[in-house]
């Protein structure tokens, strides 16, 4: 696996994409070590979690700078690296080849908008055809995207996921049953896992993004309490402060996107856990833009920041 792929790791690092050949290569073996990963994948502490990237690519090699490069660093990402940035491509395949070239220092979890309907809308699918010329390799990607964990534990004690939970998932075996390997359908347990957020309510509420559901702290203690978890780590919302905890410190919300779609203004964070998963939050801001120079025009659409 070595010489290549580190050169192409290189080569991505400086924010310069691979030949189409190359992500062809790069997303058959990735699917060739997620296939064995389960639905909820274990991870070891220590570990330090990230939220949303949402190809925001030179904020990504920021965030590394503060957590230090993988493999020095074991990495739990969970989902959302491509749309609204401009950069989806080269981060979603710089952190593609660090799974394949490390795959015990990288976990990555799949996120709403690793999705064929969504990355339509939001600007993935616009970049790889600009980029290349053809959707061939949009088509990788998403069949990478079809093999990614839904969820990881860290230690038997901290679960992570992008979205939230689901009303009718009640303990983690649910989740390792389910069938992972399609497109994120419109309904049902796989959705709500990337769609749902945590809310000020009792029980279960309609989620105004159409798609999955608004949860309570009742809720949050309950799934905690019968998996025996000490916290529920997720991304899938900004958050001005980079991270917010909820529901007596239950569940945490932890967003990695700096100056989100470059005008939000907002700090990004990772949670690092040591070895007795005790919580480290650390926050960063965005790259100098004279660093990158972003295009002037506006990202994509907007539906909800």
């Amino acid at each position: 696996m070595g010489s290549d792929l580190d050169l192409q790791i290189e080569q991505l690092k400086k924010c310069q994409p691979l030949s189409e050949t190359q992500v062809k290569e790069l997303c058959l073996k990735a699917r060739e070590i997620l296939i064995e990963e389960g639905n909820v994948q274990h991870v070891d502490a220590p570990v330090t979690i990230c939220g949303d990237i949402h190809g925001q690519f030179f904020d990504l090699m920021e965030l590394f700078k503060h957590g230090g490069m993988c493999p020095e660093t074991n990495y739990l990402f969970l989902g959302d690296f491509v749309d609204r940035g401009f950069y989806s491509v080269e981060t979603f395949l710089l952190l593609l080849a660090f799974k394949v070239r490390y795959p015990d220092r990288i976990t990555l979890i799949r996120g709403n908008h690793e999705s064929r309907q969504i990355t339509q809308v939001y600007g993935f699918y616009d970049e790889c055809v600009r980029k290349y010329g053809s959707v061939n390799v949009w088509r990788y990607c998403c069949e990478v995207f079809d093999y990614l964990a839904l969820g990881a534990v860290v230690d038997g004690r901290v679960f992570c996921v992008h979205g939230g939970l689901s009303p009718s998932i009640s303990t983690l075996d649910q989740i390792r049953n389910i069938d992972r390997k399609q497109e994120v359908p419109h309904d049902g347990a796989m959705c709500d896992l990337l769609w749902s957020d945590p809310d000020d309510i009792t029980g279960w509420g309609m989620s105004p993004r159409g798609a999955g559901y608004l949860f309570g702290g009742d809720v949050v203690q309950q799934f905690a309490h019968t998996n025996d978890l000490d916290l529920i780590a997720r991304a899938h919302q900004l958050v001005l402060e980079g991270y917010k905890l909820m529901f007596d410190q239950t569940i945490v919300t932890v967003w990695s996107a700096p100056n989100y779609c470059y005008r939000c203004g907002n700090v990004a964070s990772i949670l690092k856990l040591d070895d007795a998963l005790n919580q480290k939050y650390e926050t960063f801001d965005a790259a100098a833009q004279e660093a990158h120079g972003v295009p002037a025009k506006r990202p994509a659409p907007e539906y909800f920041l």
